[in-house]
């Protein structure tokens, strides 16, 4: 690793620089998959199911309270690319210490916000009485990480935005067998239960956050800020919060979406209950690829937004759109003809299977739209025109919530209306995306000004 990683995007191969930060991402995307996979499988198997429900309790809350940092981490990501693009290294170093600021006082906040609160928040969501110890235990415990997690994806997403997705990439690696090891030494060997589990996923954080803001500071000379350049600015602080909110918002309200759509799953019983959770864990893994090259797409632009080349900023984003085309029509016909071979894997129950092999058909058909999702966004995302983000969120919610009404009441469609409309969501919010993308308003949203003075 050396600060040969950093590159500049604004140059060179554009579908070539996309690709090389887009596989670190994916394969990071999957190594998080597994430790949280792995962490199921320990509280499930050495705990108790209580346990394993107890932690699957606390989900929807952790991404609820830790979803603005996240989101911010995307928003410094965004600044950061255009003034590197920019060229301007002085308000760079001055950006990267306002929003390490900004990020730590949100993680603090979010954090004591879970840590006081959880029982009540827990209480709140109808958690039954029986797991609400554990789950407070839990949810307290990581909520206590809130800091290290902060850090880690703030600093990761600097170093992405300059275009080093690889060195992010073997930290997480890192804390994924720290995770791993800690969870069987603190379960199997130490007896600690869910308090273990919460305890390794916080030290793993810890080591993540601590080698990336050490290694930012050694190898990377924007993070040496000197005294002139590091003051609060509440002008950078108020803008990264108006690039990370609507993010933030737009990731609440699709899941908000979705949990509404469970309720309407839910009506139809246990069958179909089971085909929808393993329909959703399968496009999980389908989104991996989506998500990692969206997140690539959106720092290319970024790079050149600031830069000022719109040329290559159109560039990558039909390059991409061929990348996503070619996946799509790859993965339509493995799902119709080894459909049951991947859904048996999660369950072996025929009538669950014939299920949702049938709903997976269904669903992938559409697997383009979800692509056109992401890549429209990104070059929104990436110019700075964030704010679209809300409206991509409500766009969702309604679909999700308008449609799966309408679909379900037609006799021919019944509770295969559920998928139908997931498939009809995606290309309704795709079409949307790309309305967006295509009247050009992106174009003056660029937040990078030359020549700036810190």
């Amino acid at each position: 690793m050396n600060q040969t990683n950093i590159t500049d995007m604004t140059k060179g191969n554009a579908a070539g620089h996309i690709m090389r930060v887009a596989i670190p991402l994916l394969i990071g995307n999957l190594f998080q998959q597994f430790y949280n996979l792995v962490d199921s499988i320990v509280v499930g198997n050495y705990v108790s199911a209580d346990a394993l429900a107890a932690v699957g309790s606390c989900g929807s809350i952790q991404f609820l309270l830790f979803s603005l940092c996240l989101g911010l981490s995307i928003g410094i990501g965004i600044m950061v690319s255009q003034y590197f693009g920019a060229g301007e290294e002085k308000m760079l170093k001055h950006i990267i210490a306002n929003a390490l600021c900004a990020i730590l006082i949100t993680a603090i906040f979010t954090g004591l916000i879970g840590f006081v609160f959880a029982p009540h928040i827990l209480k709140l969501l109808s958690t039954p009485e029986n797991l609400i110890a554990d789950a407070s235990c839990y949810l307290r415990t990581v909520c206590m990480g809130s800091i290290a997690f902060a850090l880690y994806n703030g600093v990761a997403g600097i170093l992405r935005a300059l275009g080093d997705s690889k060195t992010p990439l073997y930290f997480l690696v890192l804390s994924s067998f720290v995770n791993v090891s800690l969870d069987l030494l603190f379960v199997l060997k130490f007896g600690l239960g869910v308090f273990g589990v919460a305890l390794a996923t916080v030290i793993a954080q810890v080591v993540a956050a601590v080698v990336c803001i050490l290694y930012a500071y050694l190898k990377v000379p924007y993070f040496r800020v000197s005294k002139k350049e590091f003051y609060i600015d509440f002008k950078v602080i108020t803008k990264l919060f108006k690039l990370g909110i609507p993010i933030a918002m737009q990731n609440f309200m699709i899941a908000l979406s979705c949990v509404v759509l469970q309720g309407v799953v839910n009506r139809f019983g246990n069958t179909v209950m089971a085909a929808y959770t393993i329909i959703g864990r399968i496009e999980q893994i389908i989104q991996q690829p989506f998500g990692s090259l969206s997140t690539a797409l959106t720092i290319f632009v970024g790079q050149n937004m600031g830069a000022r080349k719109l040329d290559r900023v159109k560039e990558g984003y039909y390059k991409s759109i061929i990348m996503i085309f070619i996946f799509s029509m790859v993965m339509i016909p493995i799902a119709w003809l080894f459909g049951g071979q991947i859904v048996g894997i999660f369950v072996k129950d025929a009538e669950v299977i014939a299920v949702a092999k049938h709903a997976l058909r269904i669903t992938s058909c559409c697997y383009f739209g979800l692509g056109m999702i992401y890549l429209p966004r990104a070059v929104l995302n990436g110019s700075g025109d964030t704010g679209f983000a809300m409206i991509n969120g409500i766009t969702e919610v309604v679909c999700r919530i308008g449609y799966s009404q309408i679909f379900i009441r037609i006799p021919v469609l019944g509770f295969w209306g559920i998928w139908v409309t997931t498939g009809v969501t995606w290309v309704t919010t795709a079409i949307i995306c790309i309305m967006r993308y295509s009247s050009g308003k992106w174009k003056t949203k660029v937040i990078a000004e030359k020549k700036i003075e810190a």
